[in-house]
């Protein structure tokens, strides 16, 4: 089973572009079901206002060999809820494998579960996350050390769960994922904000690739 987290404030995209590449894996390549949880289940209202519900509290939640945590400011105080936080590591230890997007990974290092990893965040974040004692911050796109998955921000949770889709299930799976889901960006870049020196490294890669 495949588990994502819901919490109040959590950024659209990082939960939804996952989402969305775990069940065309479910549906067309045979991939684990797929449920969202929280720590009360029921509806919950995202950072730009799009409003959700939870399958499930922590209470009732299934066993889980997956769980992707989303990321948005909102993470930010939810890494500081010792709830959430004893549930995601939990599901650390009794899972196989735990993602997240952008700003979840400040709620994995509130776990522990960053502690002398290699990790990325949203390049707002970068900072911040070098702060952490015992992380390894690598400013690339995803970023894959053990069972533990990170990635860069908000879009790139969709890069990030194609590509641990091809890791336990294989690319031919991976594949069929990206094919239905028409997933193949054209590599088009628009104007020069990727240039900034802040940004993460890999931006300033894009043009050369």
């Amino acid at each position: 089973m495949f588990g994502f987290l819901i919490y109040p404030g959590v950024e659209e995209l990082d939960l939804v572009g996952p989402w969305e590449m775990a069940t065309m894996w479910k549906t067309y390549a045979g991939g684990p079901g797929c449920v969202t949880v929280s720590q009360t289940g029921g509806p919950a209202v995202c950072a730009k206002g799009l409003k959700i519900a939870a399958d499930h509290s922590f209470a009732d939640c299934p066993k889980l060999d997956y769980l992707l945590v989303p990321g948005g400011f909102a993470a930010l105080e939810e890494a500081k809820n010792p709830e959430v936080v004893d549930f995601v590591a939990r599901q650390a230890r009794e899972g196989e494998h735990i993602l997240s997007v952008c700003t979840g990974s400040f709620i994995l290092e509130a776990a522990g579960l960053l502690d002398g990893r290699k990790a990325t965040t949203h390049w707002k974040l970068l900072p911040k996350m070098r702060e952490m004692a015992g992380v390894e911050v690598i400013e690339e796109r995803f970023v894959h050390d053990g069972n533990v998955w990170t990635s860069a921000g908000v879009s790139a949770g969709i890069d990030l769960t194609l590509a641990f889709i091809a890791a336990v299930a294989g690319e031919e799976k991976a594949s069929i994922v990206q094919y239905n889901a028409e997933y193949y960006p054209d590599g088009r870049i628009y104007g020069t904000a990727h240039r900034a020196q802040h940004g993460s490294a890999y931006f300033r890669e894009l043009e050369t690739a």
